[in-house]
């Protein structure tokens, strides 16, 4: 059971990474990694959303099921990530307002981050019980802190150089690193069955 955890975390972080390997979630990805502080408030923010979001979209899909109404999944999972979301954001804006204010716009965007519902439905489309799916989630953001880390770490010395063509500079360059970073991550798949 322990082995089939460790595997789930392993999974998430290298193989199955949403924004590196499933190119989701990539608009905060690309958006908060400009910098470390930020990539890294951002990217905790995510693994706790994730976590909560799973410990109550979970039984809510037994209950959806019970009922049999589990069609109604996605219209409930994301009025539960809206509502905790909403929680978060009161919470850090009164106990963090200087990483409030760093993610700016990017906070009320996990509402709609696709990861945080993909890794819900992931988890009820894997047949996870509900301790595999609060590892499946932990490991799912943890891999979105890794990537938003690395993009970020790689950013701070793209913001230092001027010897790219004009095409390139800004944005265009940042693109062309997610997509770099994401044909390294394309050498995990096929490391677990």
């Amino acid at each position: 059971m322990l082995g089939n955890l460790v595997v789930i975390i392993i999974s998430m972080v290298l193989v199955n990474n949403y924004p590196l390997a499933q190119f989701l979630g990539i608009c905060p990805f690309l958006g908060v990694s400009k910098d470390l502080d930020s990539a890294k408030g951002m990217g905790w923010a995510v693994v706790f959303v994730m976590v909560v979001a799973t410990a109550a979209t979970w039984p809510l899909q037994q209950v959806l099921n019970h009922f049999g109404i589990g069609y109604l999944q996605t219209v409930v999972f994301i009025l539960v990530i809206a509502f905790l979301v909403q929680l978060i954001e009161m919470f850090m804006k009164k106990s963090m307002p200087a990483l409030y204010t760093a993610l700016g716009v990017y906070l009320p965007l996990i509402t709609t981050n696709c990861t945080v519902l993909g890794v819900c439905i992931s988890n009820i489309d894997n047949n996870y019980g509900y301790i595999e799916s609060l590892v499946n989630a932990f490991g799912a953001g943890l891999g979105y802190l890794f990537g938003m880390l690395l993009m970020a770490g790689v950013r701070t010395k793209l913001v230092d150089e001027e010897n790219f063509p004009s095409p390139f500079r800004g944005f265009p360059i940042v693109l062309v690193t997610a997509a770099i970073m994401s044909l390294g991550f394309m050498g995990f798949s096929g490391m677990f069955s």
